[in-house]
């Protein structure tokens, strides 16, 4: 695992993170570990795949919408863009 140094934090910050602890009954550090966590790794973030999936099956899309548009894909992969 990783570890982080956080310089120059300043008094109230540190002595408010000792307080959040205290109330969550863990140590300051594993305070931190948590609000970086959850901060960084919500619970609810968007999964594009479950996203597009609840799309898809909300306006209705079969088996063979899906073969269709598949059929009309091009084959060959993208040209890249040239500019100038």
């Amino acid at each position: 695992m990783a570890t982080v140094t956080v310089r120059n934090l300043p008094d109230a910050v540190h002595r408010a993170l000792r307080v959040r602890a205290a109330m969550h009954g863990r140590s300051t550090e594993a305070e931190i570990r948590d609000i970086l966590e959850s901060t960084v790794c919500p619970p609810q973030r968007l999964r594009i795949g479950t996203a597009l999936a609840e799309l898809g099956s909300r306006i209705g899309l079969t088996d063979d919408d899906m073969a269709a548009i598949a059929k009309g894909r091009a084959r060959r992969p993208a040209r890249p863009l040239r500019l100038g």
